[in-house]
C-alpha cells in the first residue's frame, strides 16, 4: 500500500461521520422546522405595512429545512458532498429580488439550514432571536420624516412665479423635481418639507390659475 492509499483511505474515513439515526435526523428536521417557522411568522410580521408575497414566505421556510437536509447529506459521505457541489452548481435563480430585506431573510433561512443541518441548535436559536431584535429595533428607530409630494396643476403657464413663491413662504424647504408647460397649462411637482401641510395646500389651492393641486405623501428613502 503507498502513502497515496493511505492518504486516501484516512481522508475518506475522516469525512464519513454521518452515522445519523433516525431518532437524531427526525430531532434535526424537527427543530429545523420550528426555526422555519418562526422566520415565516417573523417576515410575516415586518411586511405587514408593505407588499406580502407569501409564496416568497413559504419558499423561506421550506430552504431552511431543504438547506439542513443538504447538510447532513453531505455529511455522510465526501463522494456524496462532491455530486451534490456539482448538482447544485447547475441552479441557477431567475427570481429578482426587489427588497433588501428579502436578500436578508433568505440567507436568514440558509443560514439556519447549515447550522441546524451541522447541529449547533444553541447558534441557531440564539442568532435568529439576535437577529429578529436587531431587525425589530432599527425597524422602529426613528428616522427623518419623508418630505411630500406637492403636485400643481395650472390653467396658466404664467403663474409659475407666485406658485414658487406662495411655496417658500409655507415651508421649510423646497425642491422642484419636474415642470411641464404644454398648450398654456402649466403642470409642476414639488418635494417639500412643511409642518403645516393643510395651510401649504390651501395657500397654493386659493391662488388664481389653479385647476387642481394635491399633496401626496410616500415611503420611499428620505434624504437629510
Amino acid at each position: 500500500m503507498t502513502f497515496k492509499d493511505i492518504f486516501k483511505d484516512s481522508f475518506l474515513e475522516a469525512v464519513n461521520t454521518g452515522d445519523f439515526s433516525l431518532k437524531h435526523i427526525a430531532a434535526i428536521l424537527l427543530i429545523t422546522s420550528i426555526l422555519a417557522a418562526y422566520i415565516f411568522f417573523v417576515y410575516r410580521f415586518i411586511t405587514q405595512k408593505t407588499f406580502y408575497n407569501k409564496n416568497f414566505n413559504i419558499s423561506l421556510a421550506a430552504i431552511t429545512v431543504i438547506v439542513a437536509a443538504i447538510i447532513m447529506t453531505i455529511q455522510s459521505s465526501i463522494v456524496i458532498s462532491l455530486g451534490m457541489v456539482g448538482a447544485l452548481s447547475i441552479v441557477r435563480f431567475r427570481t429578482a429580488i426587489k427588497d433588501p430585506m428579502d436578500l436578508v431573510f433568505l440567507f436568514w433561512a440558509i443560514s439556519i439550514g447549515i447550522i441546524c443541518g451541522a447541529g449547533l441548535f444553541g447558534i441557531a436559536i440564539l442568532s435568529s432571536l439576535v437577529l429578529t431584535v436587531g431587525i425589530l429595533v432599527l425597524e422602529w428607530l426613528p428616522v427623518s420624516k419623508a418630505p411630500l409630494l406637492l403636485i400643481i396643476n395650472s390653467d396658466d403657464k404664467e403663474i409659475k412665479e407666485a406658485v414658487i413663491n406662495t411655496i417658500k413662504a409655507n415651508t421649510k424647504a423646497f425642491q422642484i423635481k419636474s415642470q411641464t408647460i404644454n398648450n398654456g397649462r402649466f403642470d409642476m411637482i414639488v418635494e417639500v418639507r412643511t409642518k403645516t401641510p393643510d395651510e401649504l395646500l390651501n395657500a397654493v389651492s386659493s391662488l388664481s390659475g389653479i385647476a387642481k393641486c394635491s399633496l401626496i405623501s410616500h415611503d420611499g428613502e428620505t434624504t437629510f
